[in-house]
Formats: C-alpha cells, sequence, structure tokens
C-alpha cells in the first residue's frame, strides 16, 4: 500500500538544480536502499520526504496519520547530558503531553484549585484526559523501549553515565537512533545510519532493521548492509531516479544488464536515424535536380518522423557513465619487513589499552584491523606515526618504507581548512597551479571548488582531496584509517581496485565488510587488548571466529565433563 507519494519534485541549492520533476512513492513495508554519488541529492530527497525542506515545485504527500522518523547523516547531542539521559528525551507528542500533565499537576497545588470543588472537579478531568493521551503514547512503556533498543544495538548499561560530549561518533547515531525508533513510526529515512559503527553494532543495526515493523529508507554506502536488509534498490543519477528489486548485489547484476541492453538500442537506434537521415538527404538532392513535389513531401514527411521521436522521447539515450576517481598508488619497493610492532602495551593514566602487542606487516601483504569502537585501533595507528609514546615495547618501520597515512576524521587537512585544494595539492607534489587544477578535475572536483576553502567541503569531497594527496606522495607503506566512509560506491571500488593493484604493504582499519572481502588478505582483530589474526578477507574472518569458539566450547564442555568424572 502506497503511504508516500513523491509527485514532481523540484528542489534548488544556491542556485544549482538537484533534481528535476522527481516522482516515487514508498509502501508501508518497503527496504529501500537509496544510493548514487555524493551530491545526487539522497539528503535532500530525504528531507523532503521528513518535511524539512519545502520543494520548489511539486508536492510530498503522506497518507492520514503516517508518521515519519528521519535520522540525519550528522548527529549532534547537548554537551553536559548522559548518553541515558540523550537517550531518554521525549519525543514530540509525548512531551507535549508529559509538559501538560506537569502544568495540571502545578495547578492541583494551587489553593484556589483545591478549596474550589468545581475548578479541582475540572482540573481532574483534564489531568485524567492527558494520562490516557499519556498511556495511548506509549509514555509509561517509553523507558524500558528505550533501554531494551540500546541493550539490543550493544549499549551496556555502564555506559549510561558517559558525557555526551566524549561519545563518539557510532555511539552517537545509535543513542540518536534509539530516540527514533522508540517512536516506531510508520517510515524510517536513516542517512548514513552505518557510519562510525564498528562491526558488532552494524550486525546490530541490521537485525533491527530487519525486523522493523514499518518502512525503512536507507542512505547507505555499506554494500554489505544493503544486501543483509534491503529488497529495493533505488538509485539516484542525474536527477532521476530508477527503481531495481533486489539487494545491492542483485541490483548491480540488473544495472549491468540494463545497461547492455540500452546501449544495444541505442546503437540500433542509431543506425535506424542514420539511415532516414540518408533518405531525407537523398530526396530533397532530388526535388532540387527535377523540383519535383514528391521528393519535396517524402523529405519532410521524414524529418517530421525524426521530430516526433525527439518530442516524444522514443530516442534511446546513450549509456552514459559517470568519471571514475583516477586512483593510483604506485609506490616503490619497500623492506621486506615494512611495518614490526614488538611487545608492544600502551595504557592512559592506569587504564590499560594493550599490553604485548606484537604484529608484522610484510611488503606486499594487505592486513585489516578489525573491532569494537574504543578497542584502541586508532591508538595503535597514533603510536606507529609517533603521535604517541608507548609505554613498552618498539615499533619498527622498514629502513626503504615511505609511510602514507590516511585520517578517518580528515585531521591531515585540519590545518589547511581556510586555504584552497590547489595549495593543499601543490604542498604535496610541487607542480604548477595548472597542473594542481587539472589533478584535482580529474578527482572529481568542479574547477570552482578548486578554489574555494578546504573547510567548506563535504566529507566525500575532502575525502577525495586526502586520498589525492596520498597518491601523489608515491608510499610504498599505507595506513588508512576508514577510508571509504565518507566516500560514494563508485569512489569506494575505485579506491579497492587501485588498492588491488598497488605493490606495497596495506595496514587499515576498516568496519567496511565489502572492502574488506575485496582488498584483505589477513583481518588482525583488537579484542580486550590481544591481537588475533585470521587468513582471508572478512567473510573468513566470520568463519574463523566461529570455528575458534566452537573449539572453545567444545574444551570448556571437555573439561566440565572430566570433573564431573573424577567426582
Amino acid at each position: 500500500m502506497h503511504i508516500i507519494h513523491v509527485n514532481n519534485i523540484t528542489v534548488n541549492y544556491d542556485g544549482r538544480v538537484i533534481f528535476k520533476d522527481l516522482s516515487w512513492v514508498i509502501d508501508s513495508q518497503d527496504r529501500v536502499g537509496l544510493i548514487g554519488h555524493n551530491g545526487a541529492g539522497k539528503s535532500s530527497l530525504l528531507k523532503v520526504i521528513a518535511g524539512l525542506y519545502q520543494p520548489d515545485a511539486g508536492a510530498m504527500v503522506k497518507q492520514r496519520g503516517v508518521s515519519v522518523g528521519y535520522l540525519p547523516q550528522h548527529v549532534t547531542l547537548t554537551p553536559g547530558r548522559t548518553l541515558i539521559e540523550e537517550a531518554m528525551i521525549l519525543p514530540p507528542k509525548l512531551a507535549a503531553v508529559d509538559a501538560a500533565l506537569h502544568a495540571v499537576e502545578h495547578k492541583l497545588t494551587d489553593p484556589a484549585v483545591y478549596n474550589d470543588a468545581d475548578a479541582l472537579t475540572r482540573a481532574l478531568g483534564e489531568q485524567e484526559k492527558l494520562v490516557e493521551q499519556f498511556e495511548a503514547l506509549g509514555g509509561s512503556a517509553h523507558a524500558g523501549r528505550i533501554r531494551s533498543i540500546l541493550a539490543h544495538l550493544g549499549i551496556k548499561p555502564d555506559a549510561y553515565d558517559l558525557p555526551a560530549e566524549t561519545l563518539s561518533g557510532g555511539q552517537k547515531k545509535l543513542v540518536q537512533f534509539t530516540r527514533l525508533a522508540a517512536e516506531q513510526p510508520d517510515v524510517l529515512l536513516l542517512d548514513e545510519p552505518d557510519n562510525h559503527l564498528d562491526l558488532d553494532a552494524k550486525r546490530r543495526l541490521e537485525q533491527f532493521l530487519r525486523d522493523y515493523p514499518g518502512a525503512v529508507v536507507i542512505v547507505s554506502h555499506d554494500r554489505y548492509l544493503l544486501d543483509e536488509v534491503v529488497k529495493q534498490i533505488v538509485e539516484m543519477e542525474q536527477g532521476k531516479l530508477t527503481v531495481y528489486k533486489g539487494n545491492y548485489s542483485q541490483y548491480a547484476l540488473l544495472r549491468e544488464q540494463a545497461r547492455l541492453r540500452q546501449q544495444q538500442m541505442y546503437v540500433a537506434q542509431q543506425k535506424r536515424v542514420a539511415q532516414v537521415e540518408a533518405a531525407i538527404k537523398r530526396f530533397e538532392l532530388a526535388a532540387a535536380a527535377d523540383l519535383n513535389e514528391r521528393h519535396a513531401r517524402q523529405a519532410r514527411s521524414r524529418r517530421k518522423m525524426l521530430e516526433r521521436w525527439e518530442e516524444s522521447g522514443e530516442l534511446v539515450d546513450k549509456v552514459r557513465e559517470r568519471r571514475q576517481l583516477e586512483l593510483d598508488f604506485a609506490g616503490s619497493r619497500g623492506s621486506t619487513k615494512a611495518l614490526e610492532v614488538k611487545k608492544l602495551s600502551m595504557a592512559f593514566d592506569d587504564d590499560p589499552i594493550f599490553l604485548d602487542l606484537d604484529l608484522l606487516v610484510r611488503h606486499g601483504e594487505r592486513v585489516g584491523l578489525v573491532g569494537k569502537n574504543g578497542s584502541g585501533k586508532s591508538v595503535l595507528f597514533k603510536l606507529i606515526l609517533g603521535e604517541l609514546a608507548p609505554l613498552d615495547g618498539e615499533i619498527k618501520i622498514g629502513n626503504s618504507s615511505k609511510l602514507g597515512y590516511y585520517a578517518q576524521e580528515h585531521q591531515t587537512l585540519f590545518s589547511w581548512y581556510e586555504r584552497t585544494p590547489i595549495e593543499f595539492i601543490r604542498d604535496a607534489s610541487p607542480s604548477s597551479e595548472g597542473a594542481a587544477v587539472a589533478f584535482l578535475l580529474n578527482f572529481q572536483f568542479t574547477y570552482e571548488q578548486t578554489r574555494q576553502p578546504i573547510g567548506t567541503l563535504s566529507g566525500g569531497e575532502r575525502s577525495r582531496l586526502q586520498l589525492g594527496a596520498l597518491m601523489l606522495q608515491r608510499p610504498n607503506l599505507l595506513l588508512l584509517d576508514e577510508p571509504t566512509n565518507n566516500l560514494d560506491i563508485q569512489s569506494s571500488e575505485a579506491l579497492e581496485t587501485a588498492l588491488e593493484d598497488f605493490e606495497g604493504a596495506l595496514f587499515v582499519i576498516s568496519h567496511d565488510r565489502y572492502f574488506l572481502d575485496r582488498v584483505v588478505d589477513r583481518v588482525v582483530e583488537l579484542d580486550d587488548g590481544v591481537l588475533s589474526s585470521f587468513e582471508g578477507g572478512y567473510t573468513d574472518f566470520l568463519e574463523g571466529k566461529a570455528r575458534k569458539a566452537q573449539k572453545e566450547r567444545e574444551r570448556l564442555n571437555a573439561k566440565a565433563q572430566g570433573r564431573k568424572g573424577t567426582k
């Protein structure tokens, strides 16, 4: 059943048309993945459906009574409040009834009310109605629902008192999502809900979304999530929406098949158009030669035929591919032992992060580092980079290794926010201004963007800029911290292809399961201060963990049986 209709909407932003005459419908049980390149207009479309943006033309129509919940891409919480206080904030309708109840309760303490029988009766009647509304909105069960959702998403009570300003990006997302999910809106609109979540939190979120009773629309670049949760992919490209049934893997196949058919139809139609145009030329030449009106009519008739094809939209468009990110990490030959960590220990104050870590990354290896948020992955990277000093142990970078670093939060760009991408690229690799502009255009920047402050760029644009500078440095040992977090799917695939061709060593922190499966040949997990190694990609890592857990259960069972036998 259609519960939301998007009817021919147009949205402009800063004088640029984001999309025009866009139409779409959402059904009550839809599981939709909304995909497209950075800047295509996905977030703008969600905001229109959520009622946060008014379209410049057209209309968004909801069925009566349909509620919509929206999770923005960037979440901010109130400093000075705790995690549980932020999670427990009441939804607007419930908050209004709760405020009215408090007002009535205050009124009942007023002598002018409780000493006046009529006023007291009216106040008690008002209170009774408000209590009924409060119960109907699930007010008495709200706190329990919040705690239940937090537990489902992996947030334990010992985290409840954490200050909001100290929470990770992933924790902030989960808190905001919990508030939203507790309202149980008919439609959940989620803009990058999985960004900054660790692997365990992503699996929990996926399970929650699969079981959600209403419709779910997700903007995400996580291809694994799109495979696990959605049943329909809606692609936004060049201001248009194309709907594909199935998950991401099915979409990729269907899209390729559709584009092959379109190209075949285009070629066949262009042959027909060429034949008609040749006939027009023949008839026009014949008409001019013998002044035969019949030839002139035949030429006019065929020209009108071409005009009708064009006006009616019967002409098939040529398949146009968006320019790919042009990445090439062409590092030189490095040391056999690119990176070696020996007996490494780290603590903050009296809180140990890890003890006696050992790790060897050889030249040509691709190693993925995984673990829960807060397990110490980024701390390990800072130790390798020399930004922190270890408590004990040593870190050796190969003599011939040239280190290149990609920062998750774009920290390498912070000091450049007031300067331009041209200046940043010329600093990374001395060149003329024209050469720097040409390089940036190949990284999907517009000419205007090359001259605006870096601080005004989007997350995806900063990611591309950082990757471009990294490429110019020609490293043979790459340390990448969540490199796909802000990239669209096409850019992620371009990065994966470049890393497959990279001859050096790669050590990468990532929660992108598709990326890990495609790129790395070994996964190391940092859990409770211990590193465990698993050969293969993410899927192999999951299977290896399952086998390890099974062996541990069997060992404990055998131990328990042995104790029984001695009694």
